[in-house]
């Protein structure tokens, strides 16, 4: 008898268990990963504020090749992309995808 116990009690256990399966399946960004913009679109960080966004920019894998005044220019190695952002008052005032050439 009790050994029947147990069993419908763990039955009922996995049973419970069964429905704490995590779901991967949503389109939430990986750890780390920025959720806006992407690794050959950056334009989506226009009013962005500039030190917060900056690890976003290196997360997705660019780098700062030169900058200009209050204008920096960002590459993607992996993906040949390139940006010029403007900085003002703080913020990525202006983001404009460019060819790889003018990095």
């Amino acid at each position: 008898m009790t050994n029947t116990i147990k069993l419908i009690a763990g039955a009922a256990a996995l049973v419970a268990l069964a429905g704490c399966v995590e779901d991967t399946s949503s389109s939430a960004p990986a750890q780390g990963m920025p959720s806006v913009g992407s690794s050959s679109d950056l334009s989506s960080f226009e009013g962005a504020r500039a030190g917060q966004a900056e690890g976003g920019l290196m997360a997705l894998g660019y780098e700062p090749i030169r900058s200009q005044g209050l204008t920096t220019y960002w590459f993607n190695r992996a993906t040949g992309a390139c940006a010029e952002i403007v900085t003002s008052d703080g913020r990525y005032s202006s983001v404009t995808m460019l060819p790889a050439g003018d990095c």
